[in-house]
């Protein structure tokens, strides 16, 4: 009976591991994307002036106020906001909003070439204050952490990937998560066979 719990509480976990990206507190909870791939990216290389998409889900969990903005840790704005809601460093507040409010935001940026030869992270901050207790609880977090080549962009080098119908963002297996699974089952065989 106990190896059959366990293997019940693997499963959710493995499954649960697949679906969270991002960030959650008691206020409220963030996700976000850059080019279609859960935050956070690394590994990403970026020519002067190619297009990169950003897209950030909201959640707020209290009746209250939402703000959020793009950050770049660094001196030097290492991008250019080619379309979006707000500049880089440029707050957005959505006030009095009620429990359960949601919203999807999408940037589109490029690397300006201010910055090159080195890594240029892309942050997000959310503030989410409760109007009841008058707290505030903050959520953030590195959505890509590209490397900022010394080239210039010259157009499209790969077909995109298929988006999910609905969602807008691109289809993408999650291989990881899958092996963990599979390895885990496979243990868990292997202990139940001999004990």
């Amino acid at each position: 009976m106990k190896y059959k719990i366990l293997i019940l509480i693997l499963v959710i976990f493995f499954l649960n591991v697949q679906i969270v990206a991002g960030a959650e507190n008691k206020y409220g909870s963030v996700r976000a994307w850059f080019n279609g791939e859960n935050a956070t990216v690394n590994g990403v290389q970026l020519k002067i002036g190619e297009p990169i998409e950003l897209k950030v889900d909201l959640l707020s969990k209290v009746n209250g106020h939402v703000t959020l903005k793009l950050k770049e840790p660094g001196v030097t704005t290492a991008y250019d906001v080619l379309s979006g809601p707000s500049k880089i460093d440029e707050k957005i507040s959505n006030l009095n909003i009620e429990s359960d409010w949601s919203k999807t935001y999408t940037w589109s940026l490029a690397p300006n070439g201010a910055w090159k030869n080195g890594n240029a992270p892309i942050n997000i901050i959310v503030q989410f204050h409760d109007l009841k207790t008058k707290n505030d609880e903050i959520i953030q977090f590195t959505i890509a952490n590209p490397y900022i080549l010394d080239e210039q962009y010259t157009g499209a080098t790969t077909t995109p990937a298929p988006e999910i119908p609905g969602t807008g963002a691109a289809a993408k297996p999650a291989p990881f998560p899958s092996m963990l699974f599979t390895l885990a089952i496979l243990l868990i065989v292997s202990r139940w066979r001999r004990g």
